[in-house]
């Protein structure tokens, strides 16, 4: 036999009426609902003539055999909330905003007929134990996610002991085996599964001579006609622009990492924690920050580009270096492994960076100079992104000179470092002759027309004389803002400085030979493992959904991040 099982009709008639036509021309002879036939959409009562097969011919009186959600339930007591299980003070003002209007505008008897559903259905069909819950086994308001531990997930599946166990409360699709359970959570018909799509999603099963398969539909409906009923309802916009758009506006904060990663919103704009607000350390702008989600009237903004994750990308383009400083963070030296990145991968990284939303790029290393193709990726990079290259200055001679005095105009600007402002504490770290030779590199940057930028990195012994290096580098013309001073990390070959991690700072993608890593400062993967993301090849809009979901995991572990920690001016 093929049933169909769908959830959530969330006041969308319009949804509704498109399952039962589809699910009876894909031959499913029985049809079911999960609950929540309220919640979300504006026509609550048109649902019930569609579920009791009365209210459309062209349905051949079709009935949907209903389980009740929490929603039904609450709206039959006339509660005074749904019930839904959020957690968060925000996901509670949109849900009661939904289930204010809806317990106002459904019928009591349509209430009346909620109260007489049960809440969970087991029926054996074909010689399947099918055991139809609306949350999970465990509660009627539990969030069955896909991304649960897996021991969450047996716990679930072993209360039932059925074959098949379908649920629906957290409204996104999925279906695992479990042991010997089928578990499929069949999505919901009354808003769009966060995935960018209008469709909505729904479960058709076949149940034969005990074995069940699954298969969840993506659905086609009149959505124009659902938001315009919810407008005209006045239900708040963004409700509607979920319907319009596919994306969720509200109810963010119950979403797991992984989940949350998914979608194009990630944060409430309003309710941000006071801690989780990066400080300004006097580096300047970040990158990319919440421009457009600033000039937006939306309540919800993603996270990427924002200062909890900038829209700059990083590139390693090497990791051997003609110096081998102490501190160096990526354990860059003349016998590191050089791990170069192909110019035809750096190509293809530039064209994936424009696509997926980065607004500048950063060059780094190891020595980025020692790389041979590093005039034509500055070419190539700066004429499409704001390029910044890190580099130690010591090699801008002969032809690299001469390339980067054609690139003069462009959108190119180097950063070096200058540690002292004597050849003897810049030396101690850097290596003799070091300090006199970054001093010729940075004038004959200004001289090309290339000011550069200059960090300073801060060590036990050159403090008393970061203003000396800022007097230094002001008598050579540099501006003010084109000197700062950044943080000695812990990490390469340092044994000192300060701590950094995923849990520790803000992130910001960077791309190497050994794949994507969470920060610049993380990225020589033997020396620090933890902080990579994924492998060679993997795209960056990936990237940027692996950044998202270990954010929110420390976030939600912790409650706070810290400020940023910047490599770059």
């Amino acid at each position: 036999m093929r049933i169909a099982v769908c959830g959530g009709p969330y006041g969308n008639p319009y949804a509704l009426r498109a399952f039962v036509a589809d699910a009876r021309d894909r031959g499913c002879e029985r049809l079911y609902c999960l609950g929540d036939l309220g919640g979300f959409g504006a026509e609550v009562d048109a649902l019930w003539p569609i579920l009791t097969g009365s209210g459309d011919a062209a349905l051949d009186g079709t009935p949907v055999e209903c389980v009740a959600g929490n929603y039904d339930v609450a709206i039959a007591r006339g509660d005074t909330d749904c019930g839904c299980g959020y957690r968060d003070p925000k996901d509670n003002e949109y849900a009661q905003l939904v289930y204010d209007h809806t317990l106002a505008t459904t019928s009591r008897d349509f209430a009346a007929w909620m109260g007489k559903l049960p809440t969970e259905r087991r029926e054996t069909i074909e010689g399947v134990d099918v055991h139809m819950v609306h949350g999970s086994t465990l509660a009627l308001n539990d969030f069955w996610w896909e991304s649960l531990p897996e021991e969450a997930h047996r716990l679930r599946a072993e209360t039932s002991g059925a074959d098949v166990v379908l649920c629906t409360h957290s409204g996104l699709p999925w279906q695992r085996r479990i042991g010997d359970t089928l578990a499929v959570n069949v999505g919901v018909l009354g808003k769009p599964a966060n995935d960018g799509r209008q469709e909505v999603w729904y479960a058709v099963l076949d149940l034969d001579d005990g074995a069940a398969r699954a298969e969840l539909i993506p659905l086609a409906y009149d959505w124009r006609a659902q938001a315009r009923s919810m407008r005209a309802a006045g239900l708040p916009g963004i409700f509607a622009e979920t319907i319009e758009t596919g994306w969720w506006t509200t109810c963010l904060e119950i979403l797991p990492p992984a989940e949350r990663s998914r979608g194009r919103f990630h944060l409430y704009r309003s309710t941000l924690p006071t801690g989780f607000r990066p400080a300004d350390d006097g580096w300047g702008p970040v990158a990319g920050k919440d421009a457009a989600a600033q000039a937006e009237d939306r309540p919800v903004v993603p996270l990427f580009g924002t200062a909890y994750f900038p829209s700059r990308l990083w590139l390693y383009t090497n990791f051997h270096c003609n110096l081998a400083c102490d501190y160096c963070a990526v354990a860059s030296s003349p016998t590191a492994a050089p791990r170069t990145l192909p110019v035809d991968t750096f190509h293809r990284l530039l064209d994936e960076a424009v696509t997926a939303g980065f607004t500048d790029l950063y060059l780094t290393g190891g020595e980025p100079f020692l790389h041979p193709a590093i005039i034509e990726l500055l070419d190539h990079a700066s004429a499409q992104l704001p390029t910044v290259v890190l580099t130690n200055a010591m090699l801008l001679r002969g032809r690299r000179a001469a390339g980067l005095e054609e690139l003069a105009g462009r959108k190119l600007t180097l950063q070096t470092s200058l540690d002292g402002a004597t050849a003897a504490t810049h030396d101690r770290h850097r290596g003799a002759g070091s300090w006199a030779r970054t001093m010729d590199g940075i004038r004959h940057l200004i001289s090309l027309g290339l000011p550069p930028r200059v960090a300073l990195t801060e060590t036990a012994d050159n403090g008393p004389e970061i203003p000396a290096v800022g007097e230094l580098l002001a008598g050579l013309g540099l501006p003010k803002d084109n000197f700062a001073v950044r943080p000695m990390l812990r990490r390469g070959f340092s044994e000192e400085g300060m701590e950094i991690g995923e849990d520790s700072s803000v992130p910001e993608l960077t791309v190497s030979a050994d794949g994507l890593h969470w920060h610049p400062a993380g990225a020589d993967l033997g020396s620090s493992p933890d902080m990579r993301l994924a492998g060679p090849g993997t795209p960056l809009e990936r990237g940027k959904e692996l950044v998202t979901e270990r954010f929110f995991a420390a976030r939600l572990t912790d409650g706070s991040l810290p400020r940023p920690v910047h490599c770059a001016i």
